[in-house]
């Protein structure tokens, strides 16, 4: 599994790419087994069964738009100073059973889908083959920068 360094990067490549100043948002990560994604994923997606990330997001954004200190004051965290963006929740366990060819290894699945996660508190979706599309590509030149930064 990855190192918190690891996401911590990952999260300040995201913010980069996206125009966000990093320093003023904040990401919370989970980690959990397939019983409890199953259980959160019934509860709040109304499918019953394991899936290896889903993303929760406090602010309703749309993708591009660039959450600030200014434009969300309410949404601050008043202990961190920073707005919550949101939960991501991995499954290591269906992380590994979903890896592809290009991620041949768990640890890059898991950052893929950290990424992907991240994307989506930022108001990314991908209800169409063309955000898809668009969301995959972002993904991938995120993961692309991390890897030239490493």
């Amino acid at each position: 599994m990855k190192n918190n360094q690891d996401f911590e990067k990952y999260f300040y490549v995201v913010c980069d790419e996206l125009g966000v100043d990093a320093a003023s948002v904040n990401i919370n990560l989970h980690f959990v087994d397939s019983e409890e994604i199953t259980t959160v994923n019934k509860q709040y997606r109304g499918k019953d069964q394991a899936t290896d990330v889903l993303s929760f997001p406090l602010l309703h954004l749309q993708s591009g738009d660039i959450p600030s200190v200014e434009n969300f004051a309410n949404d601050i965290n008043p202990e961190t100073g920073k707005i919550e963006m949101g939960d991501i929740l991995i499954c290591e366990e269906m992380a590994g059973i979903n890896l592809t060819d290009d991620m041949c290894e768990i640890e890059d699945r898991i950052g893929f889908l950290y990424v992907h996660g991240c994307l989506h508190l930022f108001g990314y979706t991908h209800d169409n083959d063309e955000d898809y599309q668009r969301m995959l590509h972002l993904t991938k030149k995120i993961i692309s920068k991390w890897r030239s930064n490493e």
